[in-house]
């Protein structure tokens, strides 16, 4: 059977018809509902006293949930799992109600967090993202909040920390994405394709269109678990398009590698401090030889940080592991990547290596003044005991 030939025009009929459909889709308005979840992260102690903690809260806070579904391993928890603790809600400076609440970590880094529930297009989502990213003005509000809190906790809080580091971070968690004739739910894979340059805006945080290079870069990193799950993460926010339930693991771990980071900026401020102070001490003891014997002291105390730092970064690597589940392990990779957290975990290997060095050289300092002065008291002894043998003489 011979084939009808089409001519020009209906060739060229036939092959838009499918890009008129979608412009048609993209053109329809879109209804994006879910909430913005707003990390405050902050460094207050040294430690918390987590059972402390819950005996003082009573029935008003708890541990928190180990849930990490899809067939996630048991053994893949919080080793101390931290206490969650319901705040009151706050007004923010928009106007909006925040659902509020703290969660405290066994390594003193604790968590507020404001849940702002929305209902909007994409251009005014990427609109309210660019003010939650740069949520400044309600830091303030979350660190009185957390203040107000840890002054009824204070028992519990193990040598607090004067000056409190802090991190930002906003998930956005997108539950739903319709139109008014198109009720399936979208799959990741339609997201990306027909909305990626407003999924980057949102993760980035910024209302402007970029370049196809950086959207292209921005959204080979997402991630999938299903076909109707997404994940991108950005330095200071992600996308999380997802279900309730997994949508929480996926926040969890993004939390956890942010207070991750968190952590490793302490300890990196704190071991420039002692890197700063043990030069100085070394500088006055390489002019004074009397001055080399308080280096044992100064060394020990040395060591004794360059021990508790690394006893701390091993507590906050192995709170948690994921090794052992594919997807949350690509998922925590992803955003240590992103967020900068392995530039400063490198930072503090070096810095504690360093000490470690410096450690080492105080005590070789010192013994080296030690036989100095045992041999220059030999030689004296020798001196003497042939001066009283001439005398004998």
């Amino acid at each position: 059977m011979q084939l009808p030939i089409l001519s020009l025009m209906e060739r060229q009929k036939t092959t838009k018809t499918p890009a008129v459909d979608a412009r048609k889709w993209l053109n329809r308005t879109v209804i994006l509902r879910g909430a913005f979840r707003i990390l405050f992260l902050y460094d207050v102690a040294e430690a918390l006293d987590l059972p402390k903690i819950a005996e003082l809260l009573g029935p008003r806070g708890g541990a928190m949930k180990q849930s990490l579904p899809r067939r996630t391993p048991e053994y893949v928890r919080f080793e101390h799992p931290p206490i969650v603790e319901p705040a009151a809600a706050c007004t923010l400076s928009s106007g909006e109600q925040a659902i509020c609440s703290i969660k405290y970590y066994s390594f003193a880094a604790v968590v507020v967090q404001m849940e702002v529930p929305f209902e909007a297009d994409w251009k005014t989502l990427i609109e309210r993202a660019s003010t939650w990213i740069d949520a400044s003005d309600a830091e303030p509000q979350a660190r009185e909040l957390l203040r107000r809190h840890l002054d009824r906790l204070s028992p519990s809080v193990i040598r607090p920390t004067p000056e409190w580091l802090h991190e930002e971070f906003v998930v956005i968690n997108l539950q739903d994405a319709e139109t008014a004739d198109h009720r399936e739910r979208p799959t990741a894979s339609e997201l990306l394709s027909r909305h990626g340059q407003e999924i980057v805006q949102l993760v980035r945080g910024e209302t402007a269109v970029f370049s196809p290079r950086l959207t292209e870069d921005m959204l080979q990193h997402s991630l999938s678990y299903y076909e109707t799950d997404l994940v991108v993460i950005g330095a200071n926010s992600a996308l999380v398009y997802d279900r309730s339930e997994d949508a929480l693991a996926t926040n969890q771990v993004l939390e956890y590698t942010k207070m991750q980071l968190l952590e490793f900026r302490y300890y990196d401020g704190l071991l420039t401090k002692l890197l700063s102070d043990v030069y100085d001490a070394m500088e006055k003891s390489r002019n004074v030889l009397l001055s080399r014997w308080a280096l044992p002291r100064q060394a020990k105390h040395v060591n004794t940080i360059r021990l508790d730092v690394m006893e701390l970064t091993e507590r906050v690597d192995n709170a948690v592991k994921f090794v052992s589940d594919a997807y949350y392990a690509r998922v925590y990779r992803t955003a240590a990547a992103r967020m900068g957290l392995s530039d400063y975990r490198k930072l503090v290997d070096e810095k504690l290596r360093t000490v470690g060095e410096l450690y080492d050289f105080m005590v070789d300092q010192f013994n080296e003044a030690r036989s100095f002065v045992l041999e220059l008291g030999i030689a004296f002894l020798c001196l003497l005991d042939v001066i009283l043998l001439l005398r004998g003489k």
